[in-house]
């Protein structure tokens, strides 16, 4: 159970984060780019969420079997995440230079949740030694 407070603090870190990003969208002048925006910001935080959160668990389950595959089984789903983000993305950067505050946005969510994923996996590779 210890274990799975990585993911609660996980929670508890993401959700202030989107909180904040949601409402700074909602002011007038960003309001008028989060319309043009293919992808909207909450649809965004889910699927990207939700990616997380599969990856998570299972280097959890992983690190509590097997745990010299905990490093292998990370790099494997976050290289599944990458091409499933690539394919997320692709519209967005085929789409015209007027959406770069949209490609930011992606690109500063998908660094954010993979840094989670890193610091949990290192703590899980580091508890371990």
């Amino acid at each position: 159970m210890k274990t799975y407070w990585q993911y609660v603090r996980f929670l508890l870190l993401v959700i202030p984060i989107f909180i904040l990003h949601y409402f700074l969208f909602q002011l007038p002048d960003l309001k008028n780019e989060e319309q043009k925006f293919l992808i909207s910001i909450p649809v965004l935080y889910l699927v990207f969420f939700v990616l997380s959160t599969i990856i998570i668990i299972i280097v959890i389950k992983v690190s509590n079997k097997n745990f010299d595959q905990v490093g292998m089984t990370f790099m494997v789903l976050t290289s599944i995440k990458m091409g499933i983000s690539f394919f997320i993305v692709r519209p967005i950067l085929s789409a015209s230079a007027e959406n770069n505050i949209e490609k930011i946005n992606f690109f500063g969510v998908f660094i954010l949740f993979l840094t989670i994923e890193t610091l949990i996996t290192i703590r899980l590779l580091n508890k371990k030694q």
